[in-house]
């Protein structure tokens, strides 16, 4: 039986027959209203997230199959914590935070992509991806309950791998992600008013020193890039002159002479 596929990323639940779908799709004499239809079905779960698709087309039947798999999974942490992305800088800023259960979900659906072995590894490297976008697990930084796990936390509903929470337990993480976005704007302010004030003070200044004073103060370097001006030509050829001023002095410089060996 020979078949053909067609591999496409589609967003969850809108596939249409416009590109790059239809186009693959209509060489191989294929429905291609019943493939969207059935593409849509299938990834409904994954609404406003990109996923990977694949069908394999019967080259004599036309019959056809569709895998689809699944996004990565900062888009699931993302869609599960309900945030357009994550932390710019997620070792100060948290954006949200995630029960277990989630993450074990998360886990769950990611499991043929993971590189754990068992659920609790699976676990751990989902709670990795949260940490990395700052997003908290339990309360508390998604590192610190990797070591919760490893000492034995959370050990019942990893086993039997809870996912579902009450409506009382996701009414008190909405209620924690608005108190995170609140916090983390009002930081945003906190920085920005510390950053104008060195700008302010240090006025004349080569850029360079003002944004190492910025990073000094510990302002994040999402904002130092919005407030500080960029290098003007003439300060950004004074540092390449400075930078190519020992070399062209080295090759200046005559050699001296070395006296023959007797």
């Amino acid at each position: 039986m020979a078949t053909q596929a067609v591999d496409v990323l589609v967003e969850g639940g809108k596939a249409t027959a416009a590109p790059p779908l239809g186009p693959a799709l209509g060489p191989l004499g294929v429905n291609i209203g019943q493939v969207v239809s059935t593409i849509n079905q299938k990834t409904a779960e994954f609404k406003g997230m990109q996923v990977p698709v694949k069908v394999e087309v019967d080259s004599t039947t036309k019959q056809f199959t569709i895998t689809v798999g699944t996004p990565p999974a900062s888009a699931l942490i993302k869609k599960e914590a309900h945030l357009e992305k994550g932390s710019g800088n997620p070792l100060m800023d948290k954006v949200a935070d995630l029960r277990i259960e989630q993450i074990i979900k998360i886990s769950k659906m990611k499991q043929d992509n993971l590189l754990g072995k068992d659920n609790f590894s699976r676990v751990k490297e989902i709670c990795g991806t949260c940490d990395s976008m700052g997003v908290l697990v339990e309360g508390k930084p998604a590192r610190e309950t990797i070591a919760a796990i490893n000492q034995g936390a959370f050990k019942d509903k990893i086993s039997k791998g809870k996912t579902e929470l009450t409506a009382e337990e996701l009414k008190a993480l909405e209620e924690e992600r608005i108190k995170l976005e609140e916090e983390l704007k009002k930081r945003r302010v906190e920085f920005e008013a510390k950053a104008k004030d060195i700008l302010k003070l240090m006025e004349g200044k080569p850029r360079g020193q003002i944004k190492t004073k910025m990073v000094e103060a510990g302002v994040p370097s999402s904002i130092i890039e919005e407030l500080l001006p960029a290098a003007g030509p003439k300060e950004g050829e004074a540092a390449k002159g400075a930078a190519t001023a020992p070399a062209a002095k080295a090759a200046a410089t005559p050699a001296k002479a070395v006296p023959p060996k007797k």
